[in-house]
């Protein structure tokens, strides 16, 4: 089993900067976030992947958003700049044993607790 737990949510203001870690139990592949808003599904912000480091990311928000990784700790980080209000999400961190990028929530297998986001205008 494992296991990953999120940190690094708040309130922050329109413009401002967060970053979101992601502390696995062990060493993993795959590892993505996603956020979900209330009332809407949990859909895909960023991925990365441990083979050959290839990223991806929404549309939403490439140019503000960087997913990286410390292999040594096996955490995962979210640098969010630029911050909206249409930021404003519970984030998840989320882990896969398979190789490449996932950006879908069926391409992982293991789930964090969520760790919430708000932006404010």
């Amino acid at each position: 089993q494992l296991q990953l737990t999120e940190s690094g949510g708040g309130l922050v203001q329109a413009g401002d900067s967060l970053r979101l870690s992601c502390k696995a139990s062990r060493s993993t592949n795959r590892m993505g976030w996603f956020r979900q808003a209330p009332g809407k599904e949990r859909v895909f912000v960023a991925t990365i992947n441990r083979s050959d480091g290839n990223a991806a990311y929404a549309d939403s928000v490439k140019g503000r958003f960087t997913i990286s990784r410390n292999y040594l700790t096996n955490t995962a980080y979210l640098q969010m700049n630029s911050l909206k209000p249409e930021d404003t999400a519970l984030y998840y961190c989320a882990a896969d044993t398979r190789l490449s990028v996932g950006t879908t929530t069926m391409e992982y297998d293991y789930w964090g607790q969520g760790t919430q986001v708000t932006v404010s205008s």
